[in-house]
């Protein structure tokens, strides 16, 4: 069982960047320090752009309303005018130039990620605008809490008025810094979602990771898909910005702070050290159980999922009382974990919980005997309690969001592992194989010297087996149970390829394999026959000829036309849907078939008229059955024995 420590290594790093990076820059990892310039580019630009769009609206509303400004913000104005008269304004105006010039540079790159940088950019400004306000909110509530200790009405309602003001304008802009936030998060869910899928379906990725395959080390890739995606990138989203802006706050205010007390800044800072120090120590225990909280919480779903599924074989056997013992372990094994979490929690929380509530004495303790000395005015009291609290929130990050972190920090983990999963070098990676059978394409399906394994075992279950299979020699393949039969089929299909020898077949669009069991997917009835080629164009006639030729002729009329959808599984008998099976070969019109028991379920009449349908067509097949009435179709006889051992004679019919 994985055992990951809460430590920024350079596994996390590289798992963090591998998911993180593809929205916003092409995923090259020698080129990650240019992805992280164009983020501090960015910041630069929004600061540059912020800086001129103050200067403007100062100098803007100074002009406007000049009584107003210069009774009530006389010091921002005196500021402002100093800041135009240094090299700061070109400096900035340097700083935006030559930002807009890089990112043209990366054009080629960034393209068609536009949307993102943009809203992330628009995130950024209004994060600058919303810190800019509280700042303004400090210094209005000082003169307010002042000017009500002197009983200065002019002042005071001044200042009210401005708080007004200021409390219109921030209404909107938090909302749609809020709303803006939102929406980045659910756009790089979408992407990256479709991202993984992607990855996910290519080179039958999902098959490889499928729990009865090769790759068992990565469990529950739907959850990782669909929820831990979902947590990366909103928690990843927050954090970037809750960093940013906690950056924001600690240079904001630490300036604020420092210019009321010394002695408060720097005890700030060494309390603030203290909760993280002893957050990160208590959080390294935490990651290792979120990480197992979330895979055990994943079993369980899927231990429920598969009762469903299976939910008539279970009622047949009236295994209901096993199934039920193994859905409750896992949900036994998911609280247990989950209460050993809650006692992690109980003790984080206690923990901050002390921590927050003794940081409204502190501010109190320094800053009283300042102002009973008289060194201080009153409003700077509460000035200071805001800013000493702001600043330590910042400082206090992860301290205060250490549950947030250890989560977040096993979710990077999972898709990390996940990612990796799914480079199509990974699938061959047994370690026990050091063999494999070699595929070629070619218009005919034939074996030479194929020795066969199951993944990861070093059992032999066919040795050395050469054979052709031509429009003349449809070949059978027979024998007992367990002696690789459907796993001979597996490898021709290249579904596995443990062991040794040279496979010769036509291209994947020539074969079409027919299990035992079909698989009915979700969609109407003429996306069933269809299938796997939805884009096949065939008229309705045809399609009921093929209905027809099925034995099928009056299921359109019982499902309610061709654009009927319905649980396909559980509408259809076995023998339907294999017959349903046989009308898409008859669609399809392969070069091979391969049949997997797939006229098990159909009585002998029905069997014939299929496979004469085949041969009619000039469509070869290899069949796996058990059948004797199945040798009237075919050729060659495959017999496969115990031990890898085998035999194949022609069949005279």
């Amino acid at each position: 069982m994985p055992k990951p420590r809460f430590e920024f290594n350079r596994k996390l790093v590289f798992h963090f960047i591998e998911t993180a990076q593809p929205y916003f820059f092409p995923t090259d990892f020698r080129q990650s320090w240019v992805f992280f310039g164009l983020l501090g580019i960015l910041v630069i630009a929004v600061i540059s752009f912020t800086f001129f769009l103050t200067v403007s609206l100062t100098l803007l509303g100074n002009t406007i309303f000049p009584e107003f400004f210069g009774s009530v913000a006389s010091g921002l104005v005196k500021n402002v005018n100093g800041l135009l008269s240094s090299n700061i304004p070109y400096i900035a105006l340097a700083a935006l130039l030559l930002s807009g010039l890089i990112f043209v540079s990366q054009q080629a790159k960034i393209i068609d990620k536009w949307k993102q940088w943009s809203l992330l950019g628009c995130l950024l400004f209004l994060l600058f605008i919303v810190n800019g306000l509280n700042v303004i909110l400090s210094y209005v509530f000082r003169f307010i809490d002042t000017s009500l200790n002197e009983k200065d009405a002019t002042v005071f309602w001044q200042f009210m008025i401005l708080y007004g003001i200021v409390l219109v304008a921030a209404v909107p802009i938090i909302v749609s810094y809020r709303y803006l936030r939102q929406k980045l998060g659910l756009l790089w869910r979408e992407w990256l979602t479709k991202h993984f899928i992607k990855r996910y379906f290519d080179h039958r990725a999902y098959y490889e990771l499928d729990s009865n395959s090769i790759n068992t080390e990565v469990d529950n890739p739907d959850q990782r898909i669909t929820q831990d995606i979902k947590a990366f990138t909103g928690v990843t989203l927050d954090f970037i910005l809750d960093i940013l802006d906690s950056i924001l706050t600690l240079l904001s205010f630490t300036v604020i702070l420092y210019s009321i007390s010394k002695e408060l800044t720097w005890g700030l800072l060494v309390y603030a050290a203290f909760g993280t120090a002893v957050a990160l120590i208590v959080g390294s225990r935490l990651v290792r159980i979120n990480y197992n909280q979330l895979r055990l919480e994943a079993n369980f779903r899927y231990g429920m999922v598969r009762v469903r599924d299976n939910a008539e074989s279970i009622a047949f056997y009236r295994g209901e009382e096993l199934e039920k013992g193994q859905v409750l372990d896992k949900l036994i094994d998911a609280i247990k974990n989950f209460d050993l979490l809650i006692i992690w929690q109980s003790i984080i929380s206690l923990f901050q919980l002390g921590y927050n509530y003794f940081t409204r004495l502190i501010p109190y303790i320094i800053i009283a005997p300042l102002y009973l000395k008289g060194d201080l005015d009153f409003g700077a009291i509460a000035q200071a309690s805001v800013a000493f609290s702001l600043v330590l929130g910042a400082l206090s990050l992860v301290t205060n969001r250490i549950q947030d972190i250890t989560e977040f920090a096993a979710s990077i983990n999972r898709l990390g592992e996940f990612y990796e999963s799914l480079n199509p070098a990974s699938f061959k990676k047994e370690k026990s194989q050091t063999r494999f059978i070699t595929t070629q394409y070619k218009p005919e399906v034939s074996l030479r010297k194929v020795t066969l394994q199951p993944p990861n075992s070093d059992r032999i279950l066919i040795e050395n087996l050469s054979l052709s299979v031509s429009s003349s020699s449809n070949l059978l393949i027979m024998g007992a149970s367990g002696t690789g039969k459907s796993s001979l089929l597996r490898a021709i299909a290249g579904l596995w390829n443990s062991g040794d020898g040279i496979i010769l077949r036509p291209q994947p669009e020539d074969i079409l394999f027919l299990p035992q069991r079909p698989y009915m997917i979700l969609g109407t009835l003429k996306e069933q026959l269809l299938y796997p080629n939805p884009k096949n164009e065939i008229s309705e006639k045809e399609l009921k000829k093929v209905l027809k030729t099925v034995n099928l002729p009056n299921l359109l009329e019982q499902v309610g036309g061709f654009d009927a959808e319905e649980n396909w599984e559980n509408v259809l008998s076995l023998g339907e849907q294999q017959r349903v099976a046989f009308a898409r070969i008859l669609i399809t019109k392969p070069r091979y078939a391969i049949l997997d028991e797939a006229t098990s379920a159909l009585d002998v009449k029905n069997e014939e008229a299929l496979y004469q349908q085949l041969s009619d067509m000039r469509t070869t097949y290899i069949s796996v059955g058990h059948r004797p009435t199945l040798t009237l179709y075919h050729q060659q006889l495959l017999e496969i024995f115990d031990g890898g051992t085998w035999e194949v004679k022609g069949i005279q019919n």
